[in-house]
């Protein structure tokens, strides 16, 4: 520093002044930081003589009253650092110390001595003990706590017994506390659990409220305004899908347009992907053994947008052909025979439906493409063919079928317009009105819980959802906005409401303060399952000091979109309602680690998913998760019964008191129901479900259906819709990111086994994945194992004969030509080959004499 040149006094006395003054300068902040260092110490040692908890809004406060974190530096650039005392300097240095760090450490104190001290409460208020995880969640008593909650490890013991160490510690009188679920069913159990565990504990539950969001949230508005709202007749009864269909129907009878654009999307843009090299075959042609796109003329095409194209061309009655083989021999030694994608003989036109995006782009594996179009259109230029093109972009993001349309139309073709055309190809069968009327609900959900308008929409098209605009999703909003006018006013003139605005309304009201909530601690199950709407409300109940929140679900089971759920609340809790420890439940007292593993695994490919261990409690392994090979799942699910309930009768000796072994059957959509059969099994309680209504529910064994690709296939295209991102703030856009939840929910609702049905020719790329899990194994239904194919990773290997030695082959083939020798079933370490004797040819092994194995020989 520069030295204070005070005339006729020495350099060194001038510099001692300058520090005492730049000393007294600073002196009122560092008493400041001794009075804060006490004041804090006393608060710390206060709370763990009496186990308390260290809140985050305890927190907040001091850090608002720390002095200057700087004043050691301050005090050295004055040159009076050696002037402050030992309890200054102390002082100082614990201004500037993490708070926060300090804090951590004493709650860490507090939990571990409360558990230790309270073990017989913790051992006692629910029917069995509570895990050193659960209690650690009780006992973290800050004002925002966040457990994530593995699948069956107990989430609602530690709710209950929250609330009971609240009251019973005096933190909480009963009266002011409020515990939250999604549905009827969840909130009557909570009640029902606490009302029981308290008694049996000694604790008093009265005024303890267990209610569903929307019962509390009418409540909440009948408080503001006087007035309760109704709810409409429809959402009481759960009839919302069923309105959507009514008003659709409606619409579609008064509006020619509104009948165009509807059935327009339902029956070609429904199941659409929104890149282009995305979308699963769902069809299998047994004679050229290649897997394609089905489509309502029975044809089998290649790709996605063909099938647009096809179905497009039938629905309006126009005769083409597929892949007609050109009139003119132009293979060569780099091109084999040229068979253009369609061809209308009505007017000897061909048409080429090229694989660019919007940028004009194949996709990347598709070498050679540019070349390979330049020369297909070289040949229609040199032998005089009439050519027209489309291009997968224009189709779904341009007026491609519009376009299309006009040039067959000026080229004489008659377009017929018919929905109802009998429809060739059974299995392509096309997207049913109350599917499409769910998506339609499912976007309404998350537009009033975002209170969006069509102007919210149009800015986000323009803006952050660019990526997404064009004719598919204008398609879709066009049978949107009509359909949310005319719900809006049917609730007019019920003079209802709906939940979705219902909720909105009761958390304004609590934002500016027309209400205030009596409520000092809030628990909320299922938190994953939180819409905007939901996370507001929330919010506005912790508007005043001195709340606490303690939300509990699982990330990896946001399964409600449909419902608005919005993973992205639980992703960004602390965004939303401030610090505050967030907490695992790991150990699981369902699933085997065996499925733990395998479902961890598979979900957290998701980046936004929450990355947390899953620990089973089962002290025995378990049997690896089973690939199902089958093309009949009837007959699939026969066989597995059999054998489960051969396994069960040749256990332990079973009596009239015996429980059976419980067996789910889990199917995507409810018309699987029709695959289980329609008998019992000894030993054995059988039971089909959704996936969706298996949440919260377990079995000893689950068999999921469905596993294929398609448009029925699992994962689902339509609950995973991208025309959804629009409606949500915070996209969730991996792939099928919904639909993967779904199925981590499926695989963890057993306790012992999983078996996976599945047709390797077309599986779910569900099943593809999962299948590189060593915890993984391929069977048939009879339970002989089967070998994946080590080169495309989802066909399996069979045995083939060819004019020579036996050989393993793909059954993806010809697409995949895998193909490898046949192991000696006798000694193992020969080859079987084919060898001449004097009776003919017949199967051998490599390893003869040593080995004398022989078989027939058969082509």
């Amino acid at each position: 520093m520069t030295p204070t040149v005070l005339p006729g006094c020495p350099k060194v006395d001038a510099l001692g002044l300058s520090a005492w003054f730049g000393y007294w300068e600073l002196l009122p902040q560092i008493d400041e930081s001794v009075r804060w260092r006490e004041e804090v110490k006393n608060l710390v040692d206060r709370e763990l003589e009496h186990r308390r908890w260290i809140s985050s809004e305890v927190v907040a406060q001091l850090v608002s009253r720390r002095p200057a974190q700087d004043l050691r530096d301050q005090s050295q650039s004055q040159g009076c650092e050696h002037l402050l005392t030992a309890e200054q300097l102390e002082a100082v240095a614990f201004v500037a110390a993490d708070l926060e760090a300090r804090v951590r450490v004493a709650n860490d104190q507090v939990a571990e001595s409360e558990i230790l001290e309270r073990r017989a409460f913790f051992d006692s208020i629910e029917r069995t003990p509570l895990s050193e995880e659960q209690a650690r969640a009780v006992v973290s008593f800050d004002n925002r706590v966040q457990v994530l909650a593995a699948a069956g490890s107990g989430k609602t013991s530690v709710m209950v017994a929250r609330a009971a160490y609240a009251v019973a510690r005096g933190i909480v009188p009963p009266d002011r506390v409020l515990l939250l679920a999604f549905n009827r069913a969840a909130a009557n159990e909570l009640q029902e659990r606490i009302d029981s565990r308290f008694a049996a504990a000694g604790i008093s539950s009265k005024g303890i409220k267990a209610s569903t969001f929307h019962a509390y949230g009418l409540e909440v508005i009948g408080g503001a305004t006087g007035k309760k709202p109704r709810l409409a007749r429809w959402l009481e009864q759960g009839d919302d899908v069923a309105m959507i269909v009514e008003i659709a129907d409606h619409l579609r009878d008064s509006s020619a347009t509104f009948r165009y654009n509807w059935d327009l999307y339902r029956l070609l843009f429904a199941n659409a992907p929104t890149r282009v090299d995305d979308g699963s075959p769902d069809g299998y042609d047994n004679v050229s053994r290649t897997t394609g796109f089905r489509t309502f003329s029975g044809t089998l095409v290649k790709s996605y947008g063909e099938r647009v194209i096809a179905d497009f061309l039938f629905l309006n009655g126009i005769d083409f052909e597929y892949e007609r083989r050109f009139p003119h021999d132009v293979a060569d030694a780099t091109h084999s025979q040229y068979h253009p994608d369609f061809y209308y003989p009505g007017i000897d036109v061909w048409h080429e439906h090229w694989a660019l995006d919007r940028d004009g782009q194949p996709p990347k594996d598709f070498t050679g493409y540019a070349q390979d179009m330049e020369w297909k259109r070289n040949l229609h230029s040199q032998f005089g063919t009439t050519l027209i093109e489309t291009t997968w972009a224009q189709v779904i993001f341009e007026d491609g079928l519009k376009r299309l349309k006009g040039e067959l139309t000026d080229r004489g073709l008659v377009f017929d317009w018919n929905p109802d055309r009998p429809i060739a190809d059974a299995w392509a069968v096309p997207l049913p009105h109350e599917d499409l009327a769910r998506l339609i609900r499912t976007f309404m959900c998350h537009v009033k819980s975002n209170s969006w308008s069509d102007q919210d929409l149009e800015r986000r098209l323009g803006g952050e959802m660019k990526g997404l605009d064009g004719f598919r999703t204008r398609l879709f909003l066009s049978c949107y906005w009509p359909i949310h006018e005319e719900w809006q006013r049917r609730l007019r003139a019920e003079e209802s409401v709906d939940f979705e605005a219902m909720l909105v309304n009761a958390a304004d009201l609590l934002d500016v303060g027309a209400v205030r909530s009596p409520y000092d601690l809030v628990l909320v199950d299922e938190f994953q399952d939180s819409s905007q709407a939901r996370a507001r409300f929330v919010k506005g109940l912790l508007k005043e000091p001195g709340r606490y929140l303690l939300a509990v679900g699982d990330d990896w089971q946001s399964i409600n979109r449909f419902a608005g759920a919005d993973v992205s609340v639980m992703n960004q809790f602390f965004e939303w309602y401030g610090r505050g420890p967030q907490l695992n439940l790991t150990t699981t007292y369902r699933c085997t680690q065996e499925i733990c593993d395998v479902a961890r695994r598979f979900i957290s490919k998701n980046p936004i998913q929450f990355d947390k261990p899953m620990k089973s409690a089962a002290t025995s392994p378990g049997r690896p998760v089973t690939v199902v090979s089958t093309d009949d799942e009837r007959s699939g699910v026969e066989q597995i019964l059999r054998r489960l309930s051969g396994e069960v009768l040749a256990g332990p000796r079973r009596d009239a008191h015996s429980e059976a072994t419980t067996v789910n059957v889990l199917g995507r959509y409810r018309f699987q129901h029709e695959v289980v059969p329609k008998r019992t099994w000894e030993g054995l309680d059988v039971t089909f479900r959704t996936v969706h209504g298996s949440k919260g529910l377990e079995a000893d064994y689950v068999i999921i259906l469905g596993m294929s690709a398609g448009a029925f296939g699992f994962p689902s295209n339509i609950t995973d819709d991208p025309v959804l991102d629009l409606a949500m703030p915070t996209p969730d856009t991996y792939p099928h990111a919904e639909e993967r939840r779904l199925f981590y929910v499926a695989l963890t609702r057993a306790r012992r086994g999983v078996f996976v049905l599945a047709s390797l020719a077309q599986p779910s790329p569900f099943v593809v994945e999962i299948l590189s899990d060593s915890n993984v194994v391929v069977e048939s239904p009879s339970g002989s194992s089967i070998f994946v194919c080590p080169s495309c990773g989802h066909g399996t290997l069979v045995e083939r004969h060819g004019p020579y030695d036996p050989f393993l082959g793909c059954t993806a083939f010809p697409s995949c030509r895998y193909s490898s020798k046949v192991a000696c079933p006798d000694c193992g370490t020969g080859t079987l080959v084919r060898r001449t004797g004097p009776y003919g040819s017949f199967i051998g092994c490599s390893s003869y004499p040593a080995c004398t194995h022989t078989a027939k020989f058969e082509l």
